[in-house]
């Protein structure tokens, strides 16, 4: 289990982008103002395909339209109530995260989904929700909750 990570339960096993993209949607229908969501999984496991489906349930954009913000960090899409897409990717130590303005985000106002957030493990609030991808063969991928 990665550090940071609270007991956690399969939720699904993902068997292509296809389904990935349901989940996140359904995911979407439990997030509401104040909602943070923190990705966990190695490169190309899926956490910006689940992002993708998440803000297309949200908020009407076709899921092509949505991109994961590595070389930005954040992406907003200003709909009621806020997403905060963050890729933490490159992101080197959680005061870069402070210093950048980003906290604020983490309030009350918006829904925050954030992948590579052990970047900033320290700064996510206790009702963050933990969801975690793991490769469970070549095209499938185990996603679990906590």
């Amino acid at each position: 289990m990665r550090a940071g990570l609270r007991k956690r339960q399969l939720a699904k096993i993902l068997n292509n982008e296809e389904e990935t993209l349901a989940f996140g949607q359904s995911l979407a229908q439990g997030l509401k103002k104040g909602s943070v969501l923190a990705l966990y999984g190695d490169l190309g496991a899926g956490k910006t395909t689940l992002v993708k489906g998440i803000v297309s349930a949200l908020t009407g954009i076709e899921v092509k339209e949505v991109v994961s913000p590595t070389f930005t960090y954040l992406q907003l899409y200003e709909y009621a109530p806020l997403i905060c897409h963050f890729d933490l990717y490159r992101m080197k130590t959680a005061a870069q995260f402070i210093e950048m303005g980003f906290l604020d985000y983490l309030g009350e106002e918006g829904i925050c989904l954030i992948e590579w957030p052990e970047r900033i493990a320290n700064l996510l609030p206790a009702h963050t929700v933990r969801v975690e991808l793991v490769y469970a063969n070549e095209k499938a991928r185990g996603v679990y909750v906590s």
